[in-house]
């Protein structure tokens, strides 16, 4: 292997993985030694620590007091998919996609819900569908801040607040990493592994009072399984909202939720959680300017995801190779970083184009990201030069 010189600082933490994320500076096992474990979820205590992850999640997010806040199963696809399958079949479905998990949900509204009245507004790695073309007389689907294509919408201008049509959002790498404005958002959804590091398999699930009207005034014409059910007879069930969830919960993620909720409030919420976002989407984007061989997948800015970011290479010795040749490039240069315990999990999405894809979310120190843009440049110049020479 050629030699070439290490840099001097190594990341803290190296963890950047774009979900599950990184926990919260400072965190250890001991913070959930408290955990309400072997006991009933819905024992006074286990159904008061639930309500706490939903009024603490409200409070830092600033939901809308008349907004439901639900923990749901199945991690963000399990909470989106309940929304799909409870309101979608009502109106026609608009579906943006450009990256995998938007086009997962086109795949479920046409190939297993089987929806008629479908239009697929699609665009690929990279860029965004043209948002002022949108039809909001029909529900209207979009991840909010793409995680594999590094793509987000600018801001919830585009949406309009009369609309007849439900805005149904995946916000899975969005929410406490960006402002949404919850006056244009009807159905939100997201996992708590995503941008506040916590464990993983719960969903969380927002509905406005325009969806529980939905869900109360409509019963779609598929079976639901019991686990997507959000109605008790012709009314919303409640209880999925005031922390008696439909299936058992982990105790042990109630309470990490928590920690993680607890040291939110502790940095001064939201305001303080963007700001970590911004310093550190700074920094990286400072080291991608400097470096010649790499830059952003998305050329628009102000569409350019500041959490999930995605890179790809430019070099032209890169770009001569055929696409699985490029991926064993990012293979090699990810497994480099491994080893050396300086970045973990960056390589890019398996559906996405060959590159890399970084965290920036608040949990992430910007110190650690300062430091990897070295350790980026040594592991590529390595990994070519060993290439070249082999």
């Amino acid at each position: 292997m050629n030699t070439l010189q290490k840099p001097d600082v190594r990341p803290a933490n190296p963890n950047f993985s774009s979900g599950p994320c990184s926990k919260r500076p400072g965190w250890q096992p001991s913070v959930l030694g408290d955990a309400f474990l072997g006991r009933s979820h819905r024992h006074a205590t286990g159904k008061k620590l639930l309500k706490d992850v939903i009024e603490r999640t409200r409070s830092v997010l600033g939901i809308p007091d008349d907004y439901r806040i639900g923990i749901v199963p199945g991690s963000d696809t399990g909470a989106i998919e309940m929304a799909l399958w409870s309101v979608l079949g009502a109106r026609g479905v608009e579906v943006l996609s450009w990256e995998s998990f938007g086009k997962q949900w086109a795949v479920d509204v046409t190939k297993h819900l089987k929806l008629d009245d479908v239009k697929l507004t699609d665009a690929p790695y990279g860029e965004i569908p043209d948002l002022s073309a949108v039809d909001f007389s029909r529900d209207v689907i979009f991840t909010w801040n793409g995680t594999t294509g590094g793509v987000k919408v600018p801001n919830g201008d585009w949406i309009p607040a009369e609309r007849e049509g439900l805005t149904i959002v995946d916000g899975t790498s969005a929410v406490f990493a960006m402002d949404i404005p919850w006056d244009k958002v009807d159905v939100c959804t997201w996992s708590w592994q995503k941008a506040m590091g916590g464990e993983a398999a719960h969903g969380m699930l927002v509905l406005s009072p325009r969806a529980v009207e939905r869900i109360e005034s409509y019963d779609p014409p598929w079976p639901l399984p019991k686990v997507f059910r959000l109605k008790k007879g012709d009314k919303l069930n409640e209880d999925v909202f005031e922390g008696l969830t439909i299936n058992t919960p982990s105790m042990l993620c109630v309470e990490d939720a928590l920690d993680g909720l607890k040291w939110a409030e502790g940095l001064g919420g939201l305001p303080a959680l963007l700001g970590r976002v911004q310093n550190n989407f700074k920094t990286l984007s400072a080291w991608v300017e400097q470096a010649d061989w790499i830059d952003f997948i998305c050329k628009d800015a102000g569409a350019r995801s500041d959490t999930s970011v995605v890179l790809v290479v430019t070099d032209p010795w890169f770009q001569a190779m055929d696409e699985a040749a490029q991926r064993d490039v990012i293979k090699k240069l990810s497994g480099l970083l491994d080893k050396e315990g300086t970045a973990f999990d960056i390589g890019s999405h398996r559906d996405a184009p060959p590159g890399l894809r970084i965290w920036c979310g608040a949990t992430v120190e910007t110190s650690d990201l300062a430091a990897l843009g070295p350790w980026l440049d040594w592991a590529y110049r390595t990994v070519k030069s060993d290439l070249q020479e082999g």
